[in-house]
């Protein structure tokens, strides 16, 4: 489907459906206002019917006096309702309609009413990724595949002057989306086709459409030679050989030092020897979202056309039990020279981690960001709504936080003081991979703070935010796609100024 800005009267637009707004107590929006009015007081005459509570929804057909096929009436909310959240269910009831109708064409004419947002271009942006968010079906690993979307073309409403501004919008939102959509196939395929090589070998496939993207992959004999023994020890009861995906955008200048992605990709996690409960081990295949998340903010930036240097490093393995499996009280020697006692291999995201980030150290980087659905501790502690947020830097962390406001994929701070690296101390190694049950997502980032001294870093830990486990809504949520591509989209601006 197409995103398109439109321009002119809105009584006179040619459209399969044309969507405007209600508020309570049938106070209709100014677009809403001019199609009453040229229908001679139609829309008063039925708005009796409608509450005007945001996403509440009545199709009108044939409404006298308009070129438009028919008319979908939206409750916008009261005025002091307007957010992000009411914005999001707006344009979710809207798809589902237009999805139900089976129209071709549709143009959406709310006058900027169903936000809070004074931000034409945040508005646009949301819009038009929310709204593809909701076009998106799985049906790779099914016989029968999805129907069709009838929908090829969504407009937005806006004067001549803000047309430009709009266009643009549309394009940055469009590029996210495609991101998001990525990172959501990914997640949701499972572990048998989505292991470490298919990973690689969808790095190389995008790199061949992007002149700016190369990839590098590294194999198990090229990590051992690097010291790598801790990602290595992840994958040793595998017979899916571990991978480290290495992608380079290079959009900026040759000097300009790159920011750094570096994703958790363990595409199934068992628990290894420290075996998981089998309830809902299924959605282990999940433990790979934070690559995913670092893939489809790489596509992104092959659309955005950013002018930044960006490079992906993901640690991709697949952690199993076998006779050849990490143990408890393993010990291993981490690329840094460190040496870690494994006190559990359920512990492993950590593992892989820790090399990827001491391999970054040669990128010279300008920042690193990690992401991982790494610990569960992470959902005790925010639930399913915020991101888990530490870092060695301030200001990257306030970076951050904007970044996930504005896209409205929110992060929340937690601390990284060294009262709580006590925990991970060993008898027998340098360092242990568990500090206990007490604050598991803050001693996790603390093991990860050990091999990021040399660099400005911070911690994303997706657990609770990537995938959705109820019902018909299960799957990969597509999380932290638009807060990645904010961060760095805002590094090019603050570049610019």
């Amino acid at each position: 489907m197409e995103f398109e800005i439109v321009t002119g009267s809105v009584e006179s637009l040619e459209t399969d459906c044309l969507i405007v707004g209600v508020a309570p107590e049938g106070n209709l929006s100014p677009s809403a206002d001019l199609i009453n009015k040229a229908s001679a007081g139609y829309l008063k005459d039925v708005v009796g019917d409608h509450q005007g509570k945001a996403g509440e929804a009545l199709l009108l057909h044939k409404v006298p006096g308009i070129s438009a096929g028919r008319v979908l009436l939206v409750g916008i909310g009261k005025a002091d309702e307007h957010s992000d959240r009411n914005q999001k269910k707006i344009i979710k009831a809207v798809m589902a309609n237009l999805k139900a109708i089976r129209c071709k064409s549709a143009v959406l004419a709310l006058d900027g009413q169903e936000s809070a947002d004074q931000d034409l271009y945040r508005q646009l942006r949301h819009n038009t990724e929310w709204a593809s968010a909701e076009l998106y079906q799985y049906d790779a690993t099914k016989s029968k595949k999805a129907e069709p979307i009838d929908l090829q073309s969504l407009g937005f409403l806006l004067s001549s002057e803000d047309a430009e501004l709009g266009e643009f919008s549309i394009s940055d939102g469009s590029a996210i989306a495609n991101g998001v959509d990525t990172a959501r196939e990914l997640g949701n395929l499972p572990g048998n086709i989505c292991t470490p090589s298919y990973l690689a070998e969808q790095a190389q496939a995008l790199t061949e459409e992007c002149d700016e993207l190369s990839t590098t992959i590294l194999n198990e004999d090229e990590m051992e030679k690097l010291g790598m023994h801790s990602l290595l020890s992840v994958g040793k009861g595998s017979s899916e050989p571990s991978k480290l995906i290495v992608m380079e955008f290079k959009g900026g200048e040759p000097d300009q030092k790159p920011h750094v992605l570096v994703g958790k990709g363990i595409t199934f996690d068992t628990g290894g020897i420290s075996l998981k409960p089998g309830a809902k081990m299924d959605e282990m295949k999940y433990d790979m979202c934070g690559a995913a998340s670092v893939m489809g903010t790489m596509e992104a930036l092959t659309e955005l056309d950013l002018e930044i240097n960006v490079v992906a490093i993901i640690a991709a393995a697949e952690n199993m039990p076998a006779g050849n499996a990490s143990k408890p009280g393993d010990i291993v020697t981490t690329m840094s020279g460190q040496t870690v006692e494994i006190l559990n291999t359920d512990a492993e995201g950590r593992l892989v981690l820790c090399d990827a980030l001491t391999y970054a150290e040669r990128f010279e980087p300008e920042t690193v960001v990690d992401i991982a659905t790494l610990t569960g501790a992470c959902i005790v502690a925010l639930g399913h709504q915020a991101t888990g947020l530490l870092s060695n830097d301030d200001l990257l962390a306030d970076d951050l936080l904007a970044a996930g406001e504005f896209a409205a994929d929110k992060a929340w701070r937690l601390p990284l003081w060294d009262e709580y690296q006590e925990q991970l101390d060993s008898n027998f190694a340098d360092i242990a991979n568990i500090g206990g049950p007490a604050a598991g997502t803050v001693t996790a980032a603390c093991f990860l703070s050990r091999f990021t001294k040399k660099y400005r870093w911070a911690h994303l830990d997706i657990a609770g935010v990537a995938w959705n486990s109820n019902g018909k809504a299960k799957g990969a949520t597509g999380r932290c796609v638009p807060l990645l591509c904010q961060h760095l989209i805002a590094q090019v601006d603050d570049t610019a100024e």
